[in-house]
């Protein structure tokens, strides 16, 4: 079978096996006829197959009418926020996120700078599964237009939400790996901006990942090493569509993903009051922040999409997913890396201790992610074996199946990504977790078979 993940989040699949130029043209009509055939903001991460991707969907956008403004290989919050400075109908970043080289993808965004919602991709999905695209005569066809410093917008913006001073005061030593992605065009303006001292690694934007590209722990060690060996007061680490953010603290710990929303939202909430929404796999040490600052808090179903679509149902301040994605509404409703580190090193230099002290603080859990290959119609099997096994637990199902007990939870889901099922536990402590996350894939494995 081809390796092809079509959703309402957009597409991914392997070049050569599933992702070819014809389906990517219509893929890209299909977002011009959705975008009545106006302007569209394009951008790519810094894979070595962008290039043939970018050709293939600007001939189906031109066919379709769209006036493209391409802004080369830029981050997607970047292309979320270009969407709403130039007045766009919509955006289109070509990229597979964190899955491995082999592999792109498209992910759209509305006129609103955000992912599409779930009524707006089942259209989309309508229009290209119909093949009803509005192509345009000869007379008509769309124009593509090159931006210069593309990033330069969503810079402003972020600076705009910190004191920019008080961080440049600090001089912050910060290593920053990029892993050959997007993030290696922009994110060093912007620490420049803060007044940083930065060690980039794997700046070059030509996606030739020097480590599996998603942020994880296990794919980080070379980034901690880095961090111990120059006494950074920080490490940053970026998925190659720089969504995504990891932290090593200045001792060369990593601290991870889920304390990058977490770091943040303690930042964040203390000044700025509000609703705070998380997805239902994101550590409950966002909702002890939510707490500690008087916020309410909300949790969504797992997905960008379904994060934002909660975020505006009840007006809320800030939000995001523990996998280090941040979303804040004065930026755009879209995960964002630039955001994080600027809030981070604010937190930082207005705060008065280290990264480590600060991590320390909050309350502390162990989240385990374990996932395994499970076709999704087994995904109901997997969940009622759980259920069956832990019968003392409070369910919550909808987004799989989530289990709760007073200290603890367990959480699986099949992926809107990648064709793999996920398995996430989180308790007080680390063997704790490692159990429940260990026996839950154990039942989920018998049951699959």
């Amino acid at each position: 079978m081809p390796q092809r993940i079509l959703s309402i989040s957009g597409l991914r699949g392997v070049i050569g096996d599933g992702l070819d130029p014809q389906f990517l043209v219509e893929f890209a009509m299909a977002l011009g006829t959705l975008a009545n055939g106006g302007t569209v903001i394009l951008s790519r991460d810094g894979r070595s197959t962008g290039e043939m991707v970018r050709h293939s969907v600007v001939a189906g956008l031109l066919a379709t009418g769209c006036r493209v403004l391409d802004a080369g290989i830029a981050t997607t919050p970047t292309c979320g926020v270009l969407v709403r400075y130039h007045n766009a109908a919509g955006g289109l970043q070509i990229t597979a996120s964190h899955n491995l080289i082999q592999w792109n993808g498209l992910k759209p965004f509305s006129r609103a700078g955000a992912v599409l919602n779930a009524t707006q991709g089942e259209e989309l999905l309508r229009i290209l599964n119909g093949k009803s695209f509005k192509l345009i005569g000869w007379e008509k066809l769309g124009t593509v237009e090159v931006l210069g410093n593309a990033a330069a917008p969503h810079i402003e913006r972020v600076l705009s939400l910190v004191d920019v001073a008080a961080i440049r005061s600090r001089r912050f030593k910060v290593v920053l790996d990029c892993n050959h992605g997007s993030g290696g065009v922009a994110t060093p303006q912007l620490l420049d901006a803060l007044g940083c001292d930065v060690t980039v690694l794997g700046g070059a934007p030509d996606g030739r990942f020097e480590h599996v590209p998603e942020p994880i722990a296990d794919n980080l060690t070379g980034l901690c090493a880095v961090v111990k060996q120059l006494g950074a007061d920080v490490g940053f680490a970026q998925d190659p569509d720089a969504d995504r953010l990891a932290i090593v603290d200045e001792t060369g710990r990593y601290i991870g993903e889920e304390l990058t929303l977490a770091l943040c939202a303690d930042f964040v909430l203390a000044t700025r009051k509000g609703p705070f929404v998380v997805n239902g796999s994101t550590s409950r040490v966002t909702a002890d922040v939510a707490a500690k600052h008087g916020c309410p808090f909300f949790r969504s179903h797992v997905g960008e999409a379904n994060v934002v679509t909660k975020m505006n149902e009840v007006g809320a301040v800030f939000g995001g997913e523990g996998n280090g994605g941040v979303i804040d509404p004065q930026v755009g409703f879209v995960r964002d890396s630039f955001a994080s580190i600027a809030y981070v090193l604010n937190g930082l230099a207005t705060g008065g201790r280290k990264l480590s002290a600060w991590a320390d603080s909050l309350p502390q859990y162990t989240i385990v992610k374990g996932k395994l290959e499970c076709p999704r119609e087994r995904v109901g099997a997997a969940c009622d074996a759980l259920r069956s096994e832990f019968g003392d637990a409070t369910a919550q199902e909808g987004d799989g199946l989530r289990l709760d007990w007073p200290d603890r939870w367990v959480q699986v889901r099949a992926s809107n990504t990648e064709p793999i099922i996920r398995v996430i536990a989180e308790a007080p402590t680390s063997d704790t977790a490692h159990a429940l996350c260990a026996r839950a894939v154990e039942i989920v494995n018998q049951a699959v078979r």
